[in-house]
């Protein structure tokens, strides 16, 4: 595992409550959460109220120690600062590891969903990528309640072989092989959970909620199908389950940070506020450069990149918004 936030410390639960005879080996960046997560197996900054079955020695801060040690490497580290959390690895570290993305983000200097970063910087065969997608989020994970993630990879025997490795009583697991729609799902409906926390912070009701991701999630596809274009159900958990639960979860820190924005934050003091990564303030950014290339109708994405990125009224950009809405 590469990473210490809220969610890789869910998936630190959840491989380490899977009864399959296992290493887990546990990368991060703090000294201070590394000494704590020894002596008192929590992480003191996320999720601190759950217990953690982690050997000592097996919680790192040698990045390429932990590498070394591993069959699967799962990232999981904000989009923003995975360049620089790899800084230190080479494309040879990697070689013959199977790769996990549980980044629901995009990669902002390169704007590539994580698979493909990871596959052009680190020659990581496309067949050695793994995808987890929602609909999930951690803080359920933590009190363990029903929940399911979509595994996702070309060869589905390796998502498979995965997911065996962290299937619980409380956690079920679907197999896809969809992993550029998945991930870019995963983008896309953290970019709409801004816009449903604009929305909410503006004073719009449930209605009109509904409108804007029924609208959503049409536009989500026309995007996935553009890039990927396979079979898919648009309306299967990865996808518009996924979106749901960002778009309306309590624990969504993206649907938070856009109330903050609707209530008239600034986009630094809303950032500043949360005092945690919401990955849809990026993806908005990244997802408008990379579809100069495709030129697909995406009028939620585009408001939202016009709200947070040119300074754009909210109110004024919803009003707009409304009209291309059915």
């Amino acid at each position: 595992m590469i990473g210490g936030g809220s969610w890789a410390t869910a998936v630190i639960k959840m491989l380490s409550d899977n009864s399959t005879e296992k290493e887990i080996y546990w990368w991060l960046r703090d000294p201070e959460s590394i000494v704590y997560l020894k002596k008192y197996k929590h992480n003191p900054k996320y999720l601190s109220a759950v217990q953690l079955s982690l050997k000592e020695e097996n919680i790192s801060g040698n990045i390429a120690e932990v590498i070394k040690l591993a069959d699967y490497v799962i990232l999981n580290v904000p989009a923003a600062f995975l360049q620089d959390t790899l800084k230190d690895v080479t494309p040879e570290m990697l070689a013959g590891k199977k790769i996990v993305s549980a980044i629901k983000g995009i990669v902002p200097e390169e704007n590539q969903i994580i698979g493909e970063f990871m596959h052009e910087k680190f020659h990581v065969p496309l067949k050695d990528i793994l995808v987890i997608s929602g609909p999930c989020h951690a803080e359920e994970i933590a009190f363990e309640k029903l929940s399911y993630l979509t595994i996702s990879s070309i060869q589905t025997a390796d998502a498979t072989n995965f997911s065996s490795l962290i299937h619980t009583r409380y956690l079920k697991t679907v197999i896809s092989d969809d992993i550029f729609g998945t991930e870019y799902a995963a983008v896309l409906k953290n970019i709409y959970a801004v816009a449903s926390g604009i929305c909410h912070g503006l004073g719009y009701g449930d209605n009109f909620q509904a409108v804007l991701i029924s609208n959503a999630i049409r536009e989500m596809k026309r995007f996935v199908d553009a890039v990927h274009p396979i079979t898919r159900d648009i309306k299967e958990s990865a996808y518009l389950g996924d979106l749901l639960v960002t778009a309306y979860s309590q624990f969504s820190r993206n649907r938070t940070f856009g109330n903050m924005i609707g209530k008239g934050f600034t986009v630094k003091s809303a950032q500043l506020e949360m005092n945690m990564i919401a990955e849809g303030y990026y993806a908005a950014n990244c997802m408008h450069i990379v579809n100069k290339k495709y030129n697909i109708n995406m009028p939620v994405c585009d408001a939202v990149y016009a709200i947070l990125y040119k300074g754009h009224s909210p109110q004024k950009e919803m009003n707009l918004l409304i009209e291309k809405l059915n």
